[in-house]
């Protein structure tokens, strides 16, 4: 399969890349800069130069492409300002491709966070949220399964809070950011909250799993841990880093305040058994050891 992947060249993305071609897939990697060109080649695949916000480009690749995987996304939370303008440019960016397929039967894969679920461990049969701080990205991901109904076999790969790989990565590794600008490990609340994380390798391969045989109008979680407390993440950076180690005030993660302080747990049961989906590489407080001082 020919496959057209936005944010190809990123943490998640490259491993996708490589998780393609190492299955016989060949790749068509959006590319926003001269660096993620070379990179994108040297990864083996072929650029294809343009931003998110390019929707001719983006039509173009995917016309191009039997199946096309999403993965980019601005990652701006430094304001609620700057993350309304990420998930407007990504939610244009989806209606786009999602044109582009309809009526192809070819496979388009997207992905979201897992839900928060009040009191329990969220499912693959909970819907994503449409309000709130990242309601709009959770609409523009529903719309995109909507193509089923117009034939396009969309699915949506759900995300832990964290995918990881080398210490580095999604939530863990803001933390572990912030703390080094502030020289204190913190966490919300009392850090009793959990947090679901996945490794990047083992994210890859769900993707690929969804692209090759995920029925239309699907969702699948890519959860390896089903939630690790947010004090026991924020307790290896601190060691690691050789910080302190303490509750700080939701307002310290800006817009991401809220989702910060939730308790998120989620599983993979289903995905696991529809999918044969099983994570191999090491879990996120095992891979934060790999956090270097």
């Amino acid at each position: 399969m020919h496959v057209f992947v936005t944010g190809g060249t990123g943490l998640i993305g490259s491993a996708v890349v490589a998780e393609l071609l190492g299955h016989g897939h060949t790749v068509l990697a959006l590319a926003r800069s001269d660096a993620s060109a070379l990179a994108a080649e040297a990864a083996g695949a072929e650029p294809l130069r343009g931003a998110l916000a390019d929707l001719d480009v983006l039509r173009a690749g995917a016309a191009r492409a039997d199946g096309v995987v999403h993965l980019a996304f601005a990652n701006d939370f430094s304001s609620p300002d700057a993350l309304a303008r990420a998930i407007a440019e990504e939610s244009g960016a989806l209606a786009a491709l999602g044109e582009e397929l309809v009526g192809s039967d070819r496979p388009f894969v997207t992905v979201s966070g897992t839900p928060y679920v009040p009191g329990r461990v969220s499912t693959e049969a909970d819907p994503v949220p449409t309000e709130g701080p990242v309601g709009g990205r959770g609409r523009a991901v529903t719309a995109v399964l909507g193509l089923a109904s117009r034939g396009v076999r969309s699915t949506a790969v759900r995300l832990p809070r964290t995918v990881h790989n080398q210490g580095t990565g999604g939530f863990a590794g803001m933390l572990a950011g912030i703390a080094r600008r502030t020289g204190v490990s913190g966490y919300p609340g009392d850090g009793a909250q959990r947090w679901p994380a996945v490794h990047a390798l083992d994210a890859a391969v769900l993707l690929r799993l969804a692209l090759e045989t995920a029925p239309a109008g699907t969702a699948w979680h890519a959860v390896a841990d089903e939630g690790d407390k947010v004090r026991d993440i924020a307790a290896v950076i601190g060691r690691r880093l050789g910080l302190p180690v303490e509750s700080v005030p939701a307002e310290t993660y800006g817009p991401l305040g809220p989702i910060f302080a939730a308790d998120q747990p989620s599983s993979s049961t289903h995905t696991r058994q529809a999918l044969g989906w099983e994570p191999k590489h090491p879990r996120l407080l095992e891979d934060l050891e790999n956090i270097q001082p």
